[in-house]
């Protein structure tokens, strides 16, 4: 056993010089890990299924990197996508998958473990299985093959990926990697008893580990699903999500990884608050994630300071899903630029809404130097839709920011739509550029400038499991097309403000592949499969994404089941319908999120409900909570107070 785990490096380090960006396979990173593997009795590598660049920053993965190697006898190492130039060497030369850390053999492992935030990863993960050595059906893999494990937004409906995970975790994932870390280590501890099949039996009798192999799918004749069902006594019949209650007692990353190559975010990045109950229909991340948790002001306060000491980085990140949202915003902003008005540290916020920007907020973010673009989503292009959608951004609330935004200095402003919403017409999406104009008008008019920019983004709309909007159709990708087309032109033809409006849209191709993919059940999984023969790889890049090579493959797979793409994405779905995701409990219950459809389609807007009476959505009662709300009235204080010098003060 012992050969099997020493480090590949040595047969890998004589392949990259042949490979694109070598140095993002060498690891060594600033606060990475490197655990003595025998001194350790359960062992994670930990992928996100994307290229280094892209999986670095992400925190999901980092978080439990350091919860796992914070723990005696427990050792996490990651592992990242290759590219396919490395991919070819790797399998001329017969180098496994492996770990930047060690580079130890991901199939040496105990578990591992992806983490999803798009569906469109699906194809790497099975790259990387296949490097590794195991197994692509997880029924085909024996005591001594890692246990897949699934986790990540897309695994709130892992069905597509079924065959080839060995089971899924829904939620939060601090708590769940310590729970299973423990069930592994008491099942090694008595000699592996009744093998792979009793481990899983153990995980899945939890109640928050979803294994796919013990739940039967039975379908009705014209292909919807009938039911699921276990197939195994003591398997629940719907497997719940975990939620940690206190974020202050879990102040990770501590000691945040710093990338020797260049990332897409070159910035530490501390999670605010998890959580969001704005009631956006289409937006997965604030549904699954319910209730809101905030962190307090002076736990985000010593984040920030342990995070800068052990990085070095110069800018700070306030992540969440709608940061200025915090109870305490403006007092953590201004107490950060406080503290590091000296130092020079910027700070950011990856999004703002734009009925909770103000002035006051804008200068602390930048007060310490970058006045970069700023980005807001009104999401749709005209006011019905945006109550559609429970957007509650009118063009009034838009106007007033952008012209505050442009008065203080700002020159550029990005806006970003969905293209394919419930209900849309053609007259909506060409309000987008009528917004466009009204910006770049007052941005003019306020500034005295003409070299204002704005650029409108577009993306198109899918539909989301345990969302109001999983039984929406979705649009074609000759309609979605033609509507942006007509837009575009619109927006060309403009003499006087065209110039200014920059103009970014996807075509609707990579929304429909993953439309088939996150609302897909088992009988998706050939589809994938057959992509990943065919040689689909890194599907979220557009330069590697091939959607005839996904209709090709999926032409050829499903009607085997008498369906097609269509059947999963333009189609309506109806209240009576079984959903492939409905045994797994977002906390969500199915009949809000039906009625809450209900209101979209008679454009009936919901409050916010953190600070309006209960909605009844379901989450609260099932974690036995009321939400919560701050504020702690505590400041942020400057670090320099606890000097002796600063007392008389």
């Amino acid at each position: 056993m012992m050969s099997a785990v020493e480090s590949v490096f040595p047969q890998l380090e004589a392949l990259l010089p042949h490979v694109q960006k070598p140095i993002q396979y060498v690891g060594g990173e600033l606060n990475s890990t490197v655990k003595d593997w025998d001194e350790c009795d359960v062992r994670w590598a930990l992928m996100y299924p994307d290229a280094y660049e892209v999986g670095l920053p992400n925190q999901g993965v980092m978080i439990l990197y350091e919860v796992l190697n914070e723990r005696e006898g427990v050792l996490a190492e990651r592992t990242y996508s290759v590219w396919p130039d490395l991919e070819a060497l790797m399998r001329e030369h017969h180098v496994p998958q492996f770990t930047v850390d060690a580079h130890r053999p991901v199939s040496a492992f105990d578990v591992f473990g992806l983490s999803f935030s798009t569906e469109l990863g699906y194809t790497n993960m099975l790259t990387a299985l296949d490097l590794a050595g195991i197994p692509l059906n997880a029924a085909d893999r024996t005591v001594d093959h890692p246990i897949v494990l699934a986790g990540g937004h897309a695994a709130f409906n892992p069905e597509p990926i079924a065959e080839f995970i060995d089971c899924a975790v829904i939620g939060d994932g601090e708590q769940a990697v310590l729970q299973i870390t423990e069930i592994i280590r008491a099942w090694k501890a008595e000699g592996r008893t009744g093998g792979r099949e009793e481990l899983l039996l153990r995980l899945a009798k939890t109640g928050g580990v979803y294994v796919p192999g013990f739940y039967d799918v039975e379908y009705l004749p014209d292909g919807r699903i009938a039911r699921t069902v276990p197939n195994r006594s003591g398997v629940p019949w719907r497997v719940s999500k975990h939620t940690v209650m206190d974020l202050d007692e879990w102040p990770y990353p501590k000691q945040p990884l710093v990338p020797l190559a260049e990332t897409v975010h070159e910035r530490m990045s501390v999670e605010i608050f998890r959580g969001c109950t704005r009631g956006c229909r289409f937006c997965q991340a604030g549904m699954i994630t319910r209730p809101v948790r905030e962190r307090s002001i002076t736990g985000i306060g010593e984040m920030v300071e342990k995070g800068l000491k052990a990085t070095g980085f110069e800018e700070v990140g306030l992540l969440s899903l709608s940061s200025a949202d915090h109870s305490e915003i403006a007092d953590v902003a201004k107490g950060l630029a406080d503290r590091y008005e000296e130092e020079k540290i910027g700070l950011s916020l990856p999004s703002t809404r734009v009925d909770a920007f103000n002035v006051d907020l804008a200068n602390e973010l930048t007060r310490n130097g970058r006045r970069s673009g700023l980005t807001f989503a009104p999401e749709g292009g005209s006011e019905r839709l945006r109550k559609v959608i429970n957007k509650m951004v009118s063009e009034e609330d838009l106007i007033r920011t952008v012209s505050t935004a442009y008065g203080n200095g700002w020159r550029q402003v990005k806006l970003y739509f969905m293209c394919g919403l419930p209900t849309e017409t053609d007259e909506d999406v060409l309000q987008i550029g009528d917004m466009a104009v009204k910006v770049i008008a007052e941005g003019r008019k306020v500034s005295g400038q003409n070299d204002i920019r704005c650029t409108v983004s577009i993306g198109g709309f899918v539909p989301k499991p345990h969302t109001p909007f999983q039984w929406a159709p979705q649009l074609s990708v000759e309609e979605t097309d033609e509507r942006l087309l007509k837009l575009r032109d619109k927006i060309r033809a403009d003499k006087k403000y065209g110039r200014s409006i920059g103009f970014r849209y996807h075509d609707g191709k990579p929304g429909i592949v993953e439309g088939l993919l996150s609302r897909g059940d088992r009988r998706v999984g050939a589809v994938i499969r057959a992509v990943y023969e065919d040689g689909g790889r890194f599907d979220g890049w557009r330069e590697h994404f091939s959607y005839d090579r996904w209709m090709a493959s999926a032409e050829k797979t499903l009607p085997e089941f008498g369906l097609d793409v269509d059947w999963y994405t333009t189609r309506e779905r109806t209240y009576e319908e079984v959903l492939p995701w409905d045994h797994l409990d977002s906390g969500l219950d199915k009949d809000w999120l039906w009625e809450d459809w209900q209101d979209a389609l008679d454009e009936t807007e919901v409050e916010d409900c953190r600070w309006t009476p209960c909605f009844d959505c379901g989450v609260c009662p099932q974690l036995d909570l009321d939400i919560q709300i701050g504020p702690t009235g505590k400041k942020l204080l400057p670090l320099s107070v606890a000097q002796p010098a600063a007392q008389g003060k």
